[in-house]
């Protein structure tokens, strides 16, 4: 997909692959609108990358509902859609504060989709458009203490593998973003938690978590939604996780692949 100026809106944009993928997005000639809770943060960044910014708590249903036509009239059509804002949760779910799963499940899920459901009918009838999902090595590896998280990205994972059935016959993309351990205050928040100790551990002496930087994250997803491609994995000593994860999906699409799949879209009339 040509990315000079495209319209790229990236939510959870203030901080880590967030900002990451503003910054590289708008490296790349797109105009970039971020969308996140904190304004100071966000402002600063926009006016850095010379783009618009859009205070939004996308936990709220309200603000979730009114916020792609809200960028559409001030920014203009939304072109590539990155689902980026995300929770985590480090507590075993014996433990967990139900307002904590209800909040995760929300926000690394019911979220995207609900955008994804706001821009694709204008994507469909422009004939252009690219949804970006950032879930994580988490969403195809079960670990201790990961279990609200893990299944809000297994399910993201499986929403991107859907929606791009949905999509083959149509013009528009989908890349799944999965990384292992990113350099960020989450993944540092991650590292000391108790209840996550004993499991990180065993995968350090494994070398199991090498860590990424959220620049090369952003880099490879720039690359891929400029190629049409539809993963992003790294890093490379992980893929089998990946790969075993994915096959189910690839199955489906292999037993799926001569049946037409564009009966329930919108008319692009």
């Amino acid at each position: 997909m040509e990315l000079k100026g495209s319209h790229v809106v990236v939510t959870g944009a203030s901080r880590g692959i967030g900002a990451a993928l503003a910054k590289e997005f708008a490296s790349a000639g797109a105009i970039v609108s971020v969308v996140a809770r904190s304004r100071a943060q966000l402002e600063s960044l926009a006016m850095a990358i010379g783009g618009s910014a859009f205070q939004a708590d996308l936990l709220d249903d309200d603000q979730v509902d009114a916020l792609v036509p809200r960028i559409e009239a001030e920014a203009g059509p939304i072109d590539v859609l990155v689902n980026n804002a995300g929770l985590d949760s480090t507590q075993w779910l014996a433990a967990c504060d139900p307002q904590e799963v209800r909040n995760v499940l929300r926000l690394n899920l019911e979220t995207p989709a609900v955008l994804s459901r706001a821009v694709l009918p204008g994507m469909l009838a422009r004939g252009r458009g690219h949804l970006v999902y950032v879930s994580s090595l988490a969403g195809t590896t079960s670990v201790p203490g990961l279990s609200v998280y893990s299944a809000s990205k297994s399910g993201l994972n499986h929403l991107t593998a859907c929606v791009r059935l949905e999509l083959r016959d149509t013009p528009l993309g989908c890349t799944l973003v999965a990384p292992g351990p990113v350099d960020t205050a989450m993944w540092d928040h991650l590292e000391v938690t108790d209840a996550m100790a004993p499991a990180i551990k065993r995968m350090r002496r494994l070398h199991l978590i090498p860590k990424t930087s959220p620049d090369r994250v952003a880099r490879r997803t720039v690359k891929a939604v400029r190629n049409d491609k539809r993963h992003v994995r790294t890093p490379a000593r992980l893929s089998l996780s990946f790969w075993l994860g994915e096959s189910p999906r690839r199955i489906s699409e292999m037993i799926l692949a001569k049946v037409p799949t564009d009966g329930g879209l919108p008319s692009r009339q």
